[in-house]
């Protein structure tokens, strides 16, 4: 997958508010902003390049207040760096093709990962199957 960079000026453009604070500034939304979040069959996308992400059957009601899943849709779908920010350690995972940072995995999930890909939901864009 190619790598997609842009000026902050362009990101600015392209992006609301919120997902730009999120994605290019390492923000996190409020909790629970989110509550008509799709049920349906799909794919979670970034919504700063479109990449897939996430599939909606790796997803769980994790209580946390932001949209949670099990696992990404391949192994390749997001890469994770330490995050030492708020006097914590946490492992923060971002799109791999243009950075944006998405949200942390913790190790307190439901099987079969026993992960929690806790992810700013408007880090995200839904694409319901046909």
């Amino acid at each position: 997958m190619d790598k997609i960079e842009k000026t902050e000026a362009e990101w600015r453009e392209q992006l609301g508010e919120a997902a730009y604070r999120v994605t290019r500034q390492h923000g996190t939304e409020r909790a629970f902003s989110h509550p008509g979040f799709p049920k349906a069959p799909g794919t979670f996308r970034c919504i700063c390049c479109g990449a897939p992400l996430f599939d909606q059957q790796d997803k769980f009601e994790s209580g946390c207040g932001w949209p949670s899943f099990t696992a990404p849709i391949s192994a390749e779908a997001v890469e994770e760096s330490e995050d030492r920010s708020h006097f914590m350690v946490r492992t923060e995972v971002h799109c791999p093709r243009c950075a944006a940072h998405l949200g942390h995995v913790f190790p307190d999930g439901p099987a079969p990962t026993g992960l929690r890909y806790c992810i700013n939901g408007v880090a995200l864009s839904f694409e319901p199957e046909d």
